[in-house]
């Protein structure tokens, strides 16, 4: 598994994670405040695609996992 795809699934993972404990209506329901994490990494995303700048893409190449070249 690649770095790319790990970055996808840590991402996905905690917008549905944010999104579950933040949403009223989920009865995982905790506080409003954990849909700014969701735009967190919304917005982390977002800036990404433009400056190819990730922090957990950074961690991932320390720890030893390869790129998506």
């Amino acid at each position: 598994m690649n770095a790319e795809r790990i970055v996808r699934i840590v991402a996905g993972f905690f917008v549905m994670l944010s999104l579950a404990l933040g949403a009223q209506a989920s009865p995982l329901f905790v506080s409003e405040y954990f849909l700014l994490f969701t735009a967190f990494v919304g917005l982390n995303l977002f800036q990404s695609g433009f400056t190819q700048f990730c922090p957990l893409n950074n961690i991932l190449a320390k720890l030893g996992v390869k790129g998506s070249c």
